[in-house]
């Protein structure tokens, strides 16, 4: 317990500092905000996705909004086509998909898993490009979002969470944002 508190006081974190030490019980949780979900994607946009070799689509960043009764999180996107065959044209328009959440421990992030698209329209294409962004449109948007970094836990929270022998668990989408489980690290012999 005194290696503990040394370590949380080193890393001045005196918050779960002051309960480590106390003797109270350790913090179950840890809750990413919705505005810092929505900082953390929006740095991963635009992303330009190829559509048949032809065309390339254009994702900017999501308006997210958490879908806590479906434990999803529901994205509004704008999107734009253009490519050579396009002649210098441009068709902007919108995506809304959603998704659910896993965490991957390699490089401790929050990533997007079954993306499902519900709608992309483009105003003014033409009815071949309709036809075409009808058959490939879905799978590249999911393509697009699939394995999206939402959030990378900060170096500072994996330290405090080393140091209280603690690892990211399961999470689950509140209405006060993202809720990641915090879990005793298994016990290795």
């Amino acid at each position: 317990m005194l290696r503990r508190c040394f370590l949380l006081a080193s890393l001045g974190s005196t918050a779960l500092l002051s309960t480590a030490c106390s003797g109270k019980a350790l913090p179950k949780h840890v809750v990413v905000s919705p505005e810092k979900l929505q900082q953390a994607v929006a740095t991963r946009f635009p992303r330009p996705y190829p559509v048949a070799g032809l065309l390339q689509l254009e994702l900017q960043a999501p308006r997210l909004q958490l879908l806590p009764e479906t434990d999803l999180i529901k994205a509004q996107l704008t999107a734009r086509l253009s490519g050579p065959v396009l002649k210098q044209q441009t068709y902007d328009g919108r995506m809304e998909a959603d998704f659910g959440l896993r965490y991957e421990p390699t490089d401790r992030s929050v990533r997007a898993q079954r993306v499902k698209v519900h709608s992309l329209t483009l105003d003014g294409l033409p009815p071949a490009l309709a036809d075409m962004l009808n058959t490939y449109g879905p799978s590249i948007a999911e393509q697009a979002l699939g394995e999206l970094v939402l959030y990378q836990m900060e170096q500072k929270d994996l330290a405090l969470m080393d140091a209280l022998d603690m690892q990211p668990g399961a999470m689950r989408v509140t209405p006060r944002g993202l809720e990641i489980a915090l879990e005793r690290k298994p016990q290795t012999r």
